[in-house]
Formats: structure tokens, sequence, C-alpha cells
């Protein structure tokens, strides 16, 4: 992007060193030169500001659009955490169930071996 930068601001300087050559050696007098060369000046410089403010536009929806896609794969991934994280909390709650339901069957189990072992002694 530099190098086209420097491209066109090289063409514009030889453009507007030609353009006031070639006005001052026209048979014009001085005056009609020099409003010649203010008039061509002013026309490079609205020229200018007017191509800048383009190249600045398209820089503002160049960064908006990054920006705008960013923000989407971060939302793409926090939702894809916070689907997991559910995954994981649903999963947690299943295994502590089965192990809660296990350990019950386990305690009732043994409490019925101890009370048989004392009633048979």
């Amino acid at each position: 992007m530099k190098d086209q930068s420097k491209l066109v601001a090289a063409l514009l300087i030889g453009a507007a060193a030609g353009a006031a050559a070639a006005l001052l050696l026209a048979p014009d007098s001085g005056k009609a030169t020099r409003e010649e060369i203010a008039d061509y000046f002013s026309d490079l410089l609205d020229s200018t500001k007017e191509k800048a403010n383009k190249a600045a536009s398209s820089v503002k929806e160049y960064s908006n659009d990054i920006v705008d896609r960013a923000k989407s794969k971060f939302q793409h991934a926090k939702e894809n955490v916070s689907d997991y994280t559910d995954t994981l909390v649903d999963t947690a709650k299943a295994k502590g169930s089965e192990y809660a339901g296990e350990a019950k069957g386990t305690v009732k189990e043994t409490a019925n071996n101890w009370n048989n072992s004392v009633q048979n002694s």
C-alpha cells in the first residue's frame, strides 16, 4: 500500500510540475498564468482531498467488516463454550445421581447384612 501511495504522490507531483512548466512557458500574461496555475493547483487539491476521503471511507468500511467478523467469531465461540458447559453440568448431575443411587443401594445392603448378622447371633 505504501508503494502505491508513493507512486500516486510521484505522479501527482510530476503532473503538477509539468503543468506548471507548460503554463510558465505559455504566451499568456503573468497574471493569467498565475491564475491558471492557482486554478490548476486548487483543482488538484480538491481531487486529492476527494481521493483521500474515499480511501479513508474504504479503510473505515474494511475495519468495520473485520470488527464485525471478529465479534461474530467470538460470539460463536462463546455459544460453543456455553453449550459445552451445559453438557458437562448435565453429565456431572447424571453421574452424581447414578453414584448416589449406587451408594444408597450399597448402604442399604450393608445395613441389611448387619441386621441379619445381629439377628442370627
